[in-house]
């Protein structure tokens, strides 16, 4: 069940107009425990500068905070997967906030099938709405049996995932793609806490290392292979991405 309050009352099929006729905005996602969430400022942060970008205006980040405590409030829930859309319809003095609150998830742990795809998202950097894309080739890696599809652009550079940010290890450094990409908080979260460096990689590098993990909002997996490429799930490594990524502060809302 999918509880939604759009500028902090419950939703109304007059409300809902907007987000059903519109693709033109911006979200993020997170994972609500205890009425707490890891990397707060950095979801905060992400708001504030897409509102810049596509609506030349400025979010209030408390109002954020608000919205989010007002409708984990009214669901009754402490645990959550919860999701903060920001509008702007033309006219208004202030954006649009809606807020979904659904049961919590949290990613299955076990190895990952990814294929590579020949398709990269439109301004990359912001978590837009629009996603045709993507989630056309999303679905056609399920279909074709994976768990992920592995997005690239034409001259086979390895950008992230159709939703995940994808790194791989090379037995001293986690490496994660140096390309135009989504910034996921999980990523975010865990590049700065690693032995990290971004790296140019293309398909052909693929077989050049030992293995890969997919990051985003629900947690981290080991990923098994990539088209053709097997990879070894370390379980050093990942025990080391656990260890870290459990040390990260929970964040007051």
């Amino acid at each position: 069940m999918t509880y939604i309050e759009i500028n902090g009352s419950p939703a109304t099929a007059d409300t809902l107009r907007l987000p059903a006729l519109t693709s033109y905005g911006h979200f993020t996602a997170m994972q609500i425990r205890d009425t707490r969430v890891r990397g707060l400022d950095l979801h905060l942060e992400r708001l504030r500068a897409a509102t810049r970008e596509l609506f030349d205006g400025d979010l209030d980040t408390g109002r954020v905070r608000a919205d989010i405590r007002h409708a984990l409030e009214a669901a009754d829930v402490r645990d959550a997967s919860l999701r903060v859309y920001a509008y702007w319809p033309e006219g208004d003095e202030r954006a649009t906030l809606m807020v979904t609150v659904r049961p919590p998830q949290t990613m299955p742990t076990g190895p990952k099938s990814v294929m590579s795809v020949p398709y990269v998202r439109e301004l990359p950097h912001i978590k837009h709405l629009g996603g045709f894309g993507q989630n056309h080739y999303l679905t056609a890696a399920l279909r074709a049996g994976h768990d992920e599809a592995l997005l690239t652009d034409p001259r086979g550079v390895v950008a992230e995932g159709a939703i995940t940010n994808i790194a791989f290890w090379d037995g001293e450094s986690v490496i994660w793609p140096d390309a135009p990409s989504l910034l996921g908080i999980t990523m975010a979260l865990l590049e700065p806490r690693l032995p990290s460096a971004r790296r140019h990689i293309t398909l052909a590098d693929l077989s050049s290392y030992r293995s890969a993990f997919l990051t985003n909002s629900q947690g981290f997996a080991p990923v098994r292979r990539i088209d053709e490429v097997e990879y070894t799930v370390d379980a050093g490594l990942m025990r080391q991405v656990a260890e870290v990524y459990d040390a990260v502060a929970w964040d007051t809302i």
